[in-house]
């Protein structure tokens, strides 16, 4: 890695604004310079949405050259990472097509969204773990993911949901799925299957333990095995709350032509769907950043394998006990992703 000027004065390092040079090796390869430039006096990143992740202030900041630089790209990327080495945050400009870019947002449950999918009472815990936090997705989903969704869809080869499970027949009928597309006259009905379905639940669950056996000596231990931080056991969300139809939540506009991921068909199945699409590059939302957006089928520790993958920070929201905000919880799960993933954000994709 080159790192002119790292050590120098930024007056000095100016220098280093050059452009990439890319010496092609074969077909299929390329040579990045990896020149870094200082940024002077930068501002903060994620700003636009402080009130569901907390603005990054790091000033150590550099610009790297354009990385993916696709013929006739017309989707501009702006995306930045962190590197320990190079003691700082990395900007990187990119150049996609859009009709290679799939958008895809992880586990927007539609609970506690009017749809009849909704937190036991009175203990259950789901999603986000208690209605209030839900609330606040579902806010941000109206405010942030599905305007994003509206501005980039007809740009975008691919725009999907995933969601739990396997593909039921009530979500079989109201969405499209990479095994079928429903016709569009049946999905008003699917709609009222579905409500009728969730609202026909009961949610009653069990209490909080009143009382606990602890032992005199080590009471902790029995103390956090009978009253735990979280239990989604049946005891509070009852048996069959979580085999019902999960719907994408009711704050995102679903488009005919959206497609939902589940997670039961397992990873091989999107990769292979989204090769064949022609996909190169995934932008990636949903929640919760630091476990289903990383970890489940299409979370980021599989979709960055196959493809370049760039988290839109600000259209993420990580899990928060013990806060009544996400702000400062999705800034820590966005900056410990970005040691080996791109970070975007929804002002820098245009």
């Amino acid at each position: 890695m080159r790192r002119r000027g790292f050590l120098q004065s930024v007056g000095a390092a100016t220098a280093l604004g050059t452009v990439a040079r890319v010496a092609p090796a074969d077909d299929a390869r390329r040579r990045y310079e990896n020149t870094l430039r200082p940024i002077p006096n930068p501002g903060p990143i994620l700003a636009d949405w402080p009130e569901f992740v907390a603005p990054i202030t790091e000033t150590a900041r550099f610009e790297a050259p354009m990385l993916v630089d696709d013929p006739e790209g017309d989707l501009n990327v702006r995306a930045w990472r962190f590197s320990y080495n190079a003691r700082g945050i990395i900007e990187v400009p990119n150049r996609l097509r859009g009709d290679r870019t799939a958008l895809i947002v992880v586990h927007p449950w539609g609970i506690d969204d009017g749809q009849g999918w909704r937190t036991p009472e009175p203990a259950g815990v789901a999603f986000q773990c208690t209605p209030a936090k839900n609330a606040i997705v579902l806010d941000h989903a109206r405010r942030v993911v599905n305007p994003l969704l509206r501005r980039l869809r007809s740009h975008l080869r691919v725009v999907g949901y995933s969601l739990p499970g396997h593909e039921d027949p009530i979500r079989a009928a109201l969405y499209r799925s990479v095994h079928q597309t429903p016709p569009p006259e049946g999905r008003a009905a699917a709609q009222r299957r579905l409500e009728a379905t969730l609202n026909a639940f009961d949610y009653r669950g069990a209490p909080v333990a009143e009382t606990i056996e602890v032992d005199r000596d080590r009471p902790t231990l029995a103390y956090f095995q009978g009253f735990r931080g979280l239990d989604s056991g049946p005891r509070h969300d009852p048996a069959g709350f979580w085999t019902l139809p999960v719907p994408v939540m009711k704050t995102i506009d679903v488009d005919p032509g959206d497609y939902v991921f589940y997670d039961n068909d397992g990873y091989p199945l999107l990769r292979d769907f989204l090769k064949k699409q022609d996909v190169c590059h995934v932008l990636l939302a949903g929640y919760n950043t630091d476990m289903c957006v990383c970890k489940t089928t299409a979370g980021y520790e599989n979709l960055r394998k196959d493809f370049d993958v760039f988290l839109v920070g600000d259209a993420t929201i990580a899990t928060f006990p013990a806060n009544p905000s996400p702000s400062l919880a999705t800034n820590a799960a966005v900056s410990f992703a970005a040691l080996d993933l791109f970070i975007t954000q929804g002002s820098w994709v245009k």
